[in-house]
């Protein structure tokens, strides 16, 4: 069983940046790739990306890509989200979520979620 805590989401003016960290219970951690999804209201839920157990492969959609960057840190059991030029459109609840046998690319099938932490960026 895996248990993931988000933080790190607020409130920032377009442009900004803002970092969310999800930090995981369990001792297989580096075990599992790691990927943050978002929910924007009244929108389903979106993939944003991922990166692989060893952190040598990330994948982000094309609405991130150039401005979001995915990290991990196997050693603390967390994964970062570095959001950076943001936008009023990426204003959602983002989730992180833990997988052992992600391949890559857009994915939604994901075994463990954490509970989300609000982002909202005013234009």
């Amino acid at each position: 069983q895996v248990q993931l805590v988000e933080s790190g989401g607020g409130l920032v003016q377009a442009g900004g940046s803002l970092r969310l960290s999800c930090t995981a219970s369990g001792r297989t951690f580096s075990s599992y790739a790691m990927g943050w999804l978002r929910q924007a209201p009244g929108k389903e839920r979106e993939f944003v990306g991922a990166i692989q157990w060893s952190g040598g492969s990330t994948y982000y959609a094309d609405s991130v890509k150039g401005r979001f960057t995915i990290s991990r840190n196997n050693a603390k059991n967390t994964v970062y989200l570095q959001m950076n030029s943001l936008k009023p459109e990426d204003t959602a609840v983002y989730y992180c979520a833990a997988d052992r046998y992600y391949t890559g690319g857009y994915y939604y099938e994901w075994d463990y979620w954490g509970q989300g932490t609000q982002v909202t960026v005013s234009s």
